[in-house]
């Protein structure tokens, strides 16, 4: 993918990304694990570095059992997967479109502390069949403790934890509004990063004793993840609450039809003479074969203008780009996403141009909604 993330396998189809960040939690994990390995075996050596690195990788592995639990139950849902995320302090999944029902949401979020949890009690299971004071023993311990802390703390009611999705989940099903469950779950997400940052305080308070440093620096990075995760719920509710109010008829721009060997130049001259905001290129027979892309028009300098034709800073037309007059909603954001765009030639049912709709008047009307 670029960007300090590569592909490292599939499931169900859908691609598994890794952060390269993983690599270097996981390094600190093994090297925070080493001394408590020497404490059992002191003749180690060099091979606790390997058991080490195998806890981490454990660790890491049921981070995507988690994420994958949230994929199955996708699927099972019907729901595209698009990708599998492991980063440096866990995992996404990435959906196609968002459940339905409050119930699927609800179902799709609780599979992953579910399998969390799972992994646990075959830690506790593990436990008591392996040695007493031996390194199998001490792995599994770890794991499992892990497991425990991370599927209870997943299950905490705040965005973007699964807890935060699950309680949207219920607030959309008491209320009917789903835009309401999710500003809900984001703000009582915001509540959760506080308490994370307070809580080696806290618990030193009780304790009465000093807080740990390090664990004032984790709490610290954990805080500052989840209340930027919140904060773009609640932006993301925002957007997908004006969503409904878009519609192409509302957004197009009215097109001037030009011959593909007309300079630009006169093609600009006409444009602005008819008041359109938009050049599309037609055969002889009317039929729209390219859009004029703006860009390519303000890079083009003034004084070759007369000289280059509407075809040579123009683009094909092609299906991917053609749009309906009626699209609105949703569904107009799924056939942009679909196909990103910087024009898109709208046209009637009747199959008539009606205008070209440009990626940046849809960014104006998000900001303007």
């Amino acid at each position: 993918m670029g960007g300090g993330t590569f592909r490292v396998g599939r499931f169900l189809g859908a691609p598994i990304f890794t952060d390269i960040s993983v690599f270097i939690t996981g390094i600190l994990f093994a090297v925070g694990f080493l001394p408590r390995l020497q404490e059992i075996d002191p003749t180690l050596g060099s091979r606790g570095y390997l058991v080490a690195a195998v806890f981490a990788a454990l660790l890491y592995l049921s981070i995507l059992i988690h994420e994958m639990a949230h994929a199955a139950a996708a699927r099972a849902f019907g729901l595209p997967v698009q990708s599998i995320t492991l980063s440096m302090l866990g995992g996404a999944t990435a959906l196609g479109r968002r459940p339905q029902t409050p119930l699927k949401d609800f179902t799709v979020s609780a599979a992953g502390p579910a399998a969390t949890l799972a992994l646990a009690g075959i830690g506790f299971l593990g436990l008591a069949l392996s040695p007493a004071d031996s390194l199998v023993r001490l792995v599994v311990f770890q794991l499992t403790v892990a497991n425990v802390i991370v599927g209870i703390y997943n299950l905490l009611p705040g965005l973007p934890l699964d807890g935060g999705s699950m309680l949207a989940a219920v607030i959309w099903k008491i209320t009917g509004r789903e835009l309401l469950g999710q500003v809900g779950a984001a703000w009582a997400g915001r509540g959760v990063a506080v308490l994370t940052a307070l809580s080696p305080f806290l618990l030193a308070l009780r304790a009465n004793t000093t807080p740990d440093l390090i664990f004032i620096v984790w709490a610290g990075v954990l805080a500052f993840m989840l209340w930027t995760g919140s904060t773009q719920a609640l932006a993301a509710a925002k957007v997908r609450d004006k969503v409904p109010r878009l519609a192409v008829r509302g957004m197009i721009r009215p097109a001037l039809a030009v011959p593909a060997s007309l300079p630009l130049a006169e093609a600009l001259r006409r444009l602005g003479e008819a008041g359109a905001g938009a050049l599309v290129v037609t055969a002889s027979d009317g039929q729209a074969t390219g859009l004029v892309n703006e860009a390519a028009v303000a890079a083009t300098p003034i004084e070759r203008r007369p000289w280059v034709t509407v075809q040579d800073v123009a683009r094909a037309v092609v299906p991917d780009v053609v749009l309906r007059s009626d699209l609105a909603g949703q569904d107009l954001i799924e056939a942009l996403r679909t196909h990103p765009a910087s024009e898109y030639l709208v046209v009637e049912p009747t199959g008539a141009i009606a205008g070209v709709l440009a990626a940046a008047d849809l960014e104006r009307a998000f900001a303007d909604a």
